[in-house]
């Protein structure tokens, strides 16, 4: 480790001040993207609350209920109160909207509840109950609207124009790389890789593209140079205090630290952090597949379904009619999956190729022989779902754009062999490949298959990797959970919204 690098870890008060002398006037002056976009949720919720305050006190006399505006102000003080008592405005990695919408649907409804106690204690007013629900029902409809609209803006600003929180990486082997290959595929997040500290590089087979910046002893001059205001720890070859050592200068220099931990792939969302002195004990606690409530979601998945094909059974005899007399018979394209335990059933789609149906599944032969040799093969299939546009039919591509070629899956759900959410079904000859190339492989088929799933809402379909489908796969079954199907449900929505199925 070099003279400089010792020197910082010195800790003196006297380098820290000279330290930030010597950093541009810009720089000192700035606060980082994290601050900043905490400060810009506390503005939004804060107008936000106004302004549903103003609308219902505007809107009460047609409603025939009283107001009182000194309540309004208190219920809008508790719920910024409980708001950021559960973390909303602390300054963290990326956005999470769907989880902020959940959050404030709460911390509304329990303020109101809050408010209505203090005011029956205080007053006999018959209406102050329904006060307090329009109070709940404006707030959260303002709030959750604010916040989706300044998470539009947020993840545009970061995907067009490179915003987002200038990142370093520590250690540039195979996570490192992985680490910087998904900031770059989901600018969204709000962290721009800018490059690698390593002392002792390594050569990779699917580099990110990131260049390396300099070792330890050049993290002064890293962070100042190009602003950086995160870092993350990966895997390297340097020795274990060296990184720590590089961790607690980063945090001297105010920048943020996230530690990429040993075992990651293991690691669930639901974890608890013991201490046995100063050693810290991770305890995981992974969704069980075997567990009651996935008996519970499977049972609802055939009562969903069977409602879903009486409420789209419109557009199902629409597409029986269209694809007969574009194509003719047989409507339905059928062919043999791999769903749960690795058994074999019959996926159900409406046709939109000409010719044969049989042939359709070698259409993505040369992806699928890519992925399992390791080759980086940019066109092709996945999921054994893509056709070559020049034998689909207009009418088969309207239905492929939109997504309504999957509804005969519908079947499938309602006889017990997929699931609503889940893994998307490989054919078996692919899975035969893939089980001996790609790690985990199998893991996935430890739930049933699903029409949609958490790789597919992240852009993860068609041509794309089959070993980073794997790794998001796997990260649904083992952080299942109700409000997790509930997202992927709403993500789907909004895919098919924003890129229609190609």
């Amino acid at each position: 480790m070099g003279m400089r690098m010792k020197q910082m870890l010195l800790g003196s008060a006297d380098r820290d001040v000279g330290r930030e002398r010597r950093q541009p006037e810009a720089q000192r002056r700035r606060a980082s993207t994290a601050v900043r976009q905490a400060r810009l949720r506390l503005i939004t919720d804060v107008i936000m609350l106004a302004l549903a305050g103003v609308i219902e006190t505007l809107s009460a006399s047609a409603a025939d209920v009283s107001t009182s505006p000194g309540w309004r102000v208190a219920f809008g003080g508790v719920v910024l109160v409980l708001l950021a008592l559960r973390g909303r405005y602390r300054a963290v990695i990326g956005q999470r909207f769907l989880d902020d919408a959940r959050t404030i649907l709460g911390v509304t409804a329990i303020s109101a509840m809050i408010i209505t106690f203090l005011r029956l204690l205080v007053s006999d007013n018959p209406s102050i109950a329904e006060e307090e629900i329009r109070s709940w029902l404006f707030a959260a409809v303002y709030l959750v609207g604010g916040r989706a609209v300044l998470a539009m803006v947020t993840e545009r600003v970061n995907t067009t124009r490179q915003g987002g929180a200038p990142t370093l990486i520590l250690g540039a082997g195979r996570v490192g790389h992985l680490v910087a290959r998904r900031l770059l595929a989901h600018p969204e997040l709000g962290l721009r890789p800018i490059g690698f500290v390593d002392p002792d590089p390594l050569e990779v087979e699917r580099p990110s593209g990131i260049p390396l910046l300099g070792s330890g002893d050049d993290l002064e001059r890293v962070v100042q140079e190009h602003g950086v205001e995160h870092a993350i720890v990966a895997f390297s070859m340097a020795p274990h205090d060296m990184q720590l050592s590089i961790s607690r200068a980063l945090q001297q220099m105010r920048v943020s630290v996230s530690i990429v931990p040993r075992l990651f792939e293991g690691v669930p969302d639901n974890i608890e952090i013991e201490r046995v002195g100063g050693l810290p004990l991770v305890s995981i606690y992974p969704s069980d597949p075997s567990d009651w409530r996935v008996g519970v979601k499977y049972a609802s998945d055939r009562i969903l379904s069977l409602l879903a094909i009486i409420l789209v059974s419109p557009i199902l005899l629409v597409c029986v009619v269209g694809t007969l007399l574009t194509l003719g018979r047989p409507i339905l394209f059928r062919q043999r999956r791999v769903g749960l335990d690795g058994n074999e059933f019959e996926m159900l789609k409406f046709r939109s190729m000409r010719g044969d149906p049989a042939d359709r599944g070698q259409a993505n032969a040369a992806w699928a022989e890519a992925q399992a040799t390791g080759m980086d093969l940019e066109k092709g299939g996945g999921d054994g779902d893509q056709a070559p546009q020049r034998n689909t039919s207009r009418f088969g591509a309207l239905l492929r754009r939109s997504g309504v070629d999957e509804l005969p899956q519908l079947f499938n759900v309602l006889r017990g062999e997929m699931s609503i959410v889940g893994p998307r079904p490989e054919q078996p000859a692919y899975v035969a490949m893939f089980e001996q190339r790609i790690r985990r492989y199998d893991d996935r088929h430890r739930v049933k298959a699903g029409i949609t799933g958490w790789a597919q809402v992240h852009s993860l379909r068609g041509d794309t990797s089959v070993d980073d489908r794997i790794e998001w796969d796997n990260y649904y079954i083992e952080n299942w959970s109700p409000w997790l199907d509930l997202k992927v449900m709403l993500l789907t929505i909004l895919e098919l919204l924003r890129s229609p199925a190609d």
